[in-house]
Order: C-alpha cells, then structure tokens, then sequence
C-alpha cells in the first residue's frame, strides 16, 4: 500500500471545501428572512443549491487525499466559519459560550489530524505483519 504524505496545502484545501459548505447556511438563510416562493427566496435559495453543488465537486477530490473519518471530522469546522459569517453578515454576538464550543471542537479536529500519520504507519505496519504471517 503507497502511503501518501499529508502536506498543509491539503489540509488548507480541506479547510476550504468546508468554507464553501459553511457559505450555504449564509443562503439559506438569506432565502428564510423571505417570504416562500418570491423572487429573493428562489434566488437565495437556488444559490444555497449551486454552492453545495460545487462543495460536492471539491469534497469528491478532497476524500481522495484524506481517510473519510479524518475528512468528516475537519468537516465540524463549520461551526466556527458559521459562527463568523453570522457575526459579520448578520450581526448575531459572539458569546463565550459559542466560543468555548467551538474552540472544544476545533481541539478536537487538531487532535484527529494530529493522529493521522500514525493512523498510516499502523495500518502499513499491520498489512506487513499480516503478509509474514502469511508467508509462515
């Protein structure tokens, strides 16, 4: 099995892809403060489509470079870029509870990648020592 190096380019790539996803809960809820069916509700609506339309596009390139589980759990960075597009977009307050929870998540995330060198070299390490027991 080729292991692949993981470079922070890869994890700025997947961190944008989780931008783009975030910037769909911006569309949406632009298309909520409208009433169902007018002109801006189909317009903010269709562009919430269209973003998780390229989001799937670049999360598809993403999952070839990283494990899914690594992948998803970067996805839960969306609480923090959420987090920003409502305090900058829609002047919602940033309290320290809001804070301390994403700030428990973003933890979380920096420690699921942190172990993911170590995820690679084991389950290298497991498929050779299943191949010598093979070969006994």
């Amino acid at each position: 099995m080729e292991k692949k190096k993981l470079r922070i380019v890869d994890f700025m790539q997947l961190q944008g892809a989780v931008v783009v996803y975030s910037l769909s809960t911006v569309a949406a809820k632009l298309a909520s403060e409208h009433d169902f069916l007018s002109f801006n509700y189909i317009l903010f609506f269709g562009l919430d489509f269209v973003i998780l339309a390229i989001y799937a596009l670049i999360w598809q390139q993403i999952i070839k470079k990283f494990q899914l589980s690594i992948a998803c759990a970067n996805k839960a960075t969306t609480l923090l870029w959420s987090m920003l597009w409502n305090f900058l977009i829609f002047s919602t307050g940033i309290t320290p509870g809001k804070v301390a929870g994403v700030l428990i998540v973003v933890l979380g995330v920096v420690i699921m990648n942190m172990d993911v060198s170590d995820e690679h070299d084991g389950a290298e390490n497991l498929e050779k020592d299943i191949k010598k027991e093979d070969e006994v």
